[in-house]
């Protein structure tokens, strides 16, 4: 009898202790469940703040990012106009530097021209030539007198809009073509030279400075951030 008993009780004391395993592996999975993407198993909702990208640092990014496309697609397309379109195109392009052809043409306003032939000139074009005089400067001005000589030459008195008299000069058109003016891009021509002003130089070198060190910045620690939640991941599943 004693022996049976003896028998029971060893096997009662095993039944006890055997459902203690199932208990512990709820609970490993439990914190499985809790450590799983989307639910904040730590205090605040770090681990959501630190698997998503901040919503500040996300804006930001953003409106760097627009504003950098915008400028480079304003200097594409400027450089495009001022640099590429002559040579496939064939029109010119010349800034506006008094007040002469107000209130049509106002200075820093960049006049586009096309060649057109010299024979062709007439009386209110609006052309774009070499002064005879002084320093053969470029002037645009409007065409108030066309003079044909004998030779076939072609000769043009002009006057600016704003200017009281006509130009004092008799212009002689050399070649078989002018530039006459087709179009007028406001203002872009005071923009060109702000870029190239000393002070606006020195600020875009200090901007590109800036923005490459804060690009090595992020490249830096982009993938340090990563490794961290690899590491903490790795660390909750182990």
């Amino acid at each position: 009898m004693s022996t049976v008993a003896a028998q029971a009780v060893v096997v009662g004391r095993h039944r006890a202790e055997q459902p203690q395993r199932p208990a512990l592996r709820q609970g490993a999975l439990a914190g499985r469940v809790a450590d799983a993407p989307g639910q904040d198993a730590r205090p605040g909702g770090e681990q959501g703040a630190a698997g998503g990208e901040r919503p500040g640092r996300g804006w930001g990014r953003r409106v760097v990012s627009l504003v950098t496309s915008l400028v480079l697609l304003v200097c594409a397309v400027a450089f495009c106009f001022l640099a590429v379109g002559p040579h496939l195109l064939g029109y010119r392009t010349s800034t506006m530097l008094t007040g002469s052809m107000e209130p049509g043409i106002m200075p820093g306003d960049v006049v586009v021209t096309t060649p057109q032939p010299a024979a062709d000139v007439a009386v209110g074009d609006v052309i774009t030539y070499q002064i005879p005089v002084e320093d053969h400067r470029v002037e645009t001005h409007r065409v108030v007198e066309v003079i044909h000589g004998e030779d076939g030459s072609v000769a043009v008195r002009t006057k600016g809009d704003n200017n009281e008299n006509a130009d004092p000069w008799v212009a002689t058109l050399e070649g078989d073509i002018v530039y006459e003016m087709q179009a007028v891009v406001p203002k872009l021509g005071s923009a060109i030279r702000a870029l190239r002003s000393p002070a606006v130089q020195d600020g875009v070198r200090w901007v590109a400075l800036a923005g490459a060190l804060l690009l090595g910045f992020s490249l830096i620690w982009s993938p340090a951030e990563d490794g961290d939640q690899d590491e903490d991941t790795a660390g909750d599943e182990a």
